[in-house]
């Protein structure tokens, strides 16, 4: 029997870009739909329930994948989620986990990475990226030092955030902030735009500026 899958991907070409890979093992894995959203996933769910498992995006508008992730874990337990994200941030790990994600794999991996992954966690295991998973055992050993405690006063950035914003400020470009960091140009990208969006600023010297004023670098 086919494993029935589900996406949840905002943006259109990573969206086209997973089915995609889904389909080059169609003798398997079964793409059911697509969602933009958390809640129009929940929507989606409400009126299929016929879903094995969902690869799940964590930043959406509307209602993000942790929170759907919680949502989906509470009211449709049977289906497994495994995270399909660009950030490797250990608290979006961290928070992944708690709401229920049982896989976390980052958007780069191969189109067999991510089928073998599905059919692990159908099998009862956990798929990770190498990367992610080295991380998941350091938040096994000390969970507590990556619990992020809300503050006003740091505009609620990530650890990973504040590094990226570390590098901006010594004037560091993309690739470079990506090679000191060993993470994708495309990761560094996203990052910056949480950055910009969370300190309401719109380039990288107001960025930096703001961040020094208020002591987050």
């Amino acid at each position: 029997m086919k494993i029935k899958v589900a996406v949840a991907e905002d943006n259109n070409l990573l969206a086209d870009s997973i089915r995609e890979k889904l389909e080059l093992f169609s003798d398997d894995i079964e793409y059911k739909y697509r969602a933009v959203n958390g809640a129009d996933l929940l929507k989606k769910i409400e009126a299929d329930t016929e879903v094995d498992a969902i690869l799940m995006d964590i930043e959406m508008p509307v209602m993000d994948g942790i929170e759907a992730t919680q949502q989906v874990s509470k009211h449709f337990p049977h289906i497994k989620i495994i995270m399909l994200t660009v950030f490797d941030d250990e608290d979006k790990i961290f928070r992944s986990i708690q709401a229920g994600a049982m896989g976390y794999l980052l958007k780069d991996e191969k189109p067999d990475k991510i089928s073998d992954g599905i059919k692990e966690i159908m099998a009862g295991g956990a798929p990770m990226s190498p990367a992610i998973a080295a991380k998941s055992l350091a938040l096994l050993r000390n969970p507590n030092k990556f619990i992020q405690e809300e503050d006003q006063d740091d505009y609620d950035l990530t650890k990973r955030e504040i590094e990226v914003l570390n590098k901006l400020s010594l004037g560091l470009d993309y690739l470079e902030i990506s090679e000191a960091l060993f993470i994708s140009p495309f990761t560094v990208r996203k990052h910056i735009e949480n950055i910009y969006r969370k300190l309401q600023v719109h380039n990288k010297m107001m960025a930096v500026k703001k961040a020094i004023k208020h002591k987050i670098i």
